[in-house]
């Protein structure tokens, strides 16, 4: 299990980062499939609680650091609430959104983050990461084509979710310099889960079989993309990583096709090379970088 420590290998963290945002993307869908049914706070609850407890199990056994003790405890805590008013906020935005609007709308947190990345962390953003990064966005655009100006509440929550969540990936990355990934999980989860349960006297619904089971695979869906992305944080800069979220949109269609049967159109097609495309600009920058430091560091 990883220590406090930052690392910097910035390949092997969009590798990280690419397989948890697909992670993400299959959260996404089995929130969609299960919201027609039960209440948000209830569905992030107990995905939440399974968080605790597979984190908590291993924290337990590798004698990981309370949390308490913590430097940046407050900065977990902010970073709870952050998840939490996004989550709710895009989760409620998409019963009055249709996909494209919310997909596009959304998708402006990874230039968010490059922004943030500079104002808080200092981090130096090279051309490579700023191209892929626009080129990611239009790629979004693109595929998702939005045929007419959205609600304007509705479009204002989808856009304060995606400022919560790039600030949110922001304190990752500081909070990574000193605790543990499985101390970030189950702190946050815990923090996230209480504030749901807070809700239980108006929106519980006993589950069903099925709905044990969605919720259930749900939350371990969610321990490991946390877990992936967590990592990723640790080993590469936020600004780097901002970009590699727009292949979530890819993994989306793919899960929307699996599940739903949806076909996606010649735009998304467009739109999805588009994303790739940027991708494999941002690993082709950082392996030129990365190699320029180590030439440099022999010489």
């Amino acid at each position: 299990m990883s220590s406090g420590l930052i690392d910097t290998k910035p390949l092997a963290g969009i590798a990280l980062a690419s397989a948890g945002y697909a992670c993400f993307a299959l959260q996404d869908a089995l929130v969609k499939w299960m919201v027609t049914t039960y209440e948000v706070p209830q569905i992030l609850f107990i995905r939440s609680l399974v968080i605790v407890l597979v984190s908590g199990v291993l924290l337990r056994f590798y004698r990981h650091p309370s949390i308490l003790k913590s430097p940046y405890r407050g900065t977990v805590v902010l970073r709870a609430a952050l998840m939490l008013i996004a989550w709710l906020l895009y989760y409620n935005a998409a019963r009055y959104l249709g996909l494209a609007e919310l997909t596009t709308l959304y998708f402006s947190a990874p230039i968010i983050t490059v922004f943030l990345s500079i104002v808080v962390l200092k981090e130096a953003v090279g051309a490579g990461r700023w191209i892929a990064c626009v080129g990611g966005f239009v790629g979004v655009v693109i595929a998702a084509n939005p045929s007419h100006s959205p609600n304007l509440i509705p479009a204002a929550m989808c856009l304060v979710a995606g400022f919560c969540w790039a600030w949110s990936t922001i304190l990752i990355r500081l909070v990574s310099r000193s605790e543990s990934t499985l101390t970030q999980m189950f702190a946050t989860s815990l923090l996230f889960g209480l504030a749901c349960a807070a809700s239980f006297p108006w929106i519980w619904k006993t589950p069903d079989m099925e709905g044990w089971m969605l919720m259930i695979g749900l939350g371990l869906v969610a321990t490991l993309g946390q877990f992936l992305l967590y990592e990723g944080f640790r080993y590469a800069p936020a600004s780097a990583l901002a970009p590699v979220e727009y292949t979530g949109l890819i993994w989306a269609f793919v899960y929307g096709y699996t599940i739903w049967a949806e076909i996606p159109a010649l735009n998304v097609f467009i739109g999805a090379i588009l994303i790739v495309a940027s991708s494999l600009v941002l690993v082709f920058w950082e392996r030129r970088v990365e190699i320029a430091a180590r030439d440099g560091a022999v010489s």
